[in-house]
């Protein structure tokens, strides 16, 4: 797979290997050398094998590129570094009567992952801590798998006689139970929460999710190039941008084909206008959870004002249909968004500054849902959510994709862990990404948008990795390319919101109902991206 090292393991050496990667951390919860997703692909001779990524322990040295070309570091739309200085790592492994044995014990964050393998593939994870169901509910049919012998879209419905979730037992005289959705309010995307509580105190917080599983990564078999990248910007409506750039970056790379340079800046531009409007959202429904509907209107107010910027800049309030495999799909006039960005900046930097200066606000956020970073390196958080947790990691600084290594900036990270961080992270990321924007803007210079040249031998394989830092975190895009490699043979999505969800109810236990609310919003997370 283009940008990995990959390693070929049989099942007895799995855990050996997992010890390793362990051991290549050392003793200090490092951002880097993480474990990053897996997943099951069904060969073309027959049989399956499940995939794992990681990424490595340091971001790779610059090497200059070829025939005077441009230096690169490590990014997935140019040629990378040689030898072992890839950014990631891959362990492909043919599972022996459909059984391997569970890394969750050892790498935790892989639990989640796992159970998506039982309930869709059929596959069997010796030792799994919590072998129950995830995407599939419970008293919905394992066998036959869903996707055991790929995804058909004419299948017929399935048999389902709903159970209620399998949780622990918790049992006492005061302890209530309160099952709160799946049909919630306004136009939030459904879920269910199970709540174990005493008072106001929670003991177990169990979400369910998946009610709404759109099977995208199915839906990508059998499509064109072209189609991808148009499946892509659906996957979460709100990361639209950063779900076809990954998706692009992966056909790129398993192609061997390199956008033009304008296409790369442009590239960036669209990516820090989609952050800027997501983040400030994220504040104005952070602040409706305090009560701080003042802040709330202006929020979204601002969100809304950067929407029509976008619109007026490539026609689509949500940067929709530009970015496909080999650039973008036309060209973009920017020669008016540093005045455009001029009518907002000012007051998005008042905005901010007024949140910080609130109290009622900032009661409601301190000390809510506090996130440790070894929780949340172990459990795998990412994004402002790990970044909130101390754990320094920004995949636009570490592995630079488009033209990122192009301009200056930093990377917030705070060390409290809590909703009041979050929020922090999220804000000055607010002012970075418009000082992004306006660096790009100044080094765009005129040029095609579009090709297809091959820069490098394309992937022997036909695969390819895309990894974007989006605005919830850090999301790959894994892809498989048909023999001919006009078509998506298999295509994997490791969402940061489906990370992100299985780290969130470690901060919900022992916290307090009236907090609830405000910890959930701190998050930011997407039922969509995580359903997927």
């Amino acid at each position: 797979m283009r940008f990995c090292d990959t390693t070929r393991l049989s099942p007895a050496e799995l855990l050996t290997a997992a010890d390793s990667l362990l051991t290549e951390l050392g003793d200090t919860p490092s951002a880097h050398g993480r474990m990053q997703m897996a997943y099951a692909c069904i060969c073309a001779e027959g049989g399956m094998e499940v995939i794992y990524v990681s990424s490595a322990p340091t971001a790779p040295q610059a090497v200059p590129a070829p025939q005077g070309g441009e230096q690169t570091l490590g990014r997935p739309d140019g040629l990378l570094n040689q030898g072992t200085n890839q950014p990631y790592k891959v362990w492909r492994v043919r599972p022996k009567d459909r059984t391997l044995p569970s890394l969750a014990n050892k790498l935790p964050l892989l639990g989640w992952y796992e159970r998506e393998m039982m309930d869709l593939y059929g596959l069997r994870f010796e030792g799994h801590p919590e072998p129950n169901p995830l995407v599939l509910h419970e008293g919905e049919p394992r066998d036959p798998a869903p996707l055991a012998s790929g995804f058909d879209p004419a299948a017929p419905a399935r048999d389902y006689s709903p159970l209620p979730p399998i949780v622990p037992q918790v049992q006492g005289p005061d302890i209530q139970r309160l099952p709160f959705g799946p049909v919630r309010a306004d136009i939030v995307e459904s879920a269910q929460f199970l709540f174990f509580y005493i008072g106001e105190g929670i003991l177990h917080y169990h979400p369910r999710l998946f009610y709404k599983h759109r099977a995208m990564e199915g839906r990508f078999e059998g499509a064109t190039l072209a189609t991808g990248a148009v499946l892509a910007e659906r996957v979460s409506g709100i990361d639209s941008v950063a779900h076809a750039l990954a998706f692009a970056q992966a056909v790129e790379g398993a192609m061997g084909w390199r956008p033009p340079p304008r296409a790369r800046y442009l590239r960036v531009v669209l990516a820090e206008l989609e952050r800027l409007y997501n983040h400030l959202h994220y504040l104005g429904h952070l602040s409706k959870t305090t009560t701080l509907k003042v802040g709330e209107t202006e929020g979204h107010l601002l969100e809304e004002r950067v929407k029509q910027i976008n619109g007026r800049l490539t026609g689509s309030r949500f940067l929709r249909g530009l970015i496909t495999p080999g650039g973008l799909r036309r060209d973009l006039d920017i020669s008016g968004l540093d005045k455009a960005l001029d009518s907002v900046n000012d007051e998005i930097d008042r905005y901010l500054q007024r949140l910080e200066n609130t109290r009622s606000h900032l009661d409601r956020l301190m000390t809510t849902g506090r996130l440790e970073r070894q929780v949340a390196f172990d459990q795998g958080a990412c994004g402002p959510i790990e970044r909130a947790s101390n754990l320094d990691r920004d995949l636009r600084r570490d592995h630079p994709y488009a033209n990122y290594e192009k301009v200056r900036f930093s990377v917030p990270v705070q060390q409290g862990g809590d909703a009041h961080a979050r929020s922090l992270v999220r804000m000055e990321e607010i002012r970075e990404s418009l000082a992004i924007i306006r660096q790009t803007i100044g080094r765009t210079k005129p040029g095609e948008v579009l090709r297809f040249d091959v820069m490098e031998d394309a992937d022997p394989q036909g695969e390819g990795l895309g990894w974007v830092e989006a605005t919830r975190g850090g999301l790959l895009y894994a892809v498989h390319l048909s023999e001919d490699r006009t078509r998506l043979q298999r295509v994997k999505i490791k969402e940061p919101s489906f990370s992100n969800w299985r780290v969130f109810p470690f901060t919900v236990e022992d916290s307090n109902m009236m907090d609830y609310a405000i910890n959930e919003a701190s998050f930011g997370l997407s039922i969509a991206g995580a359903d997927r």
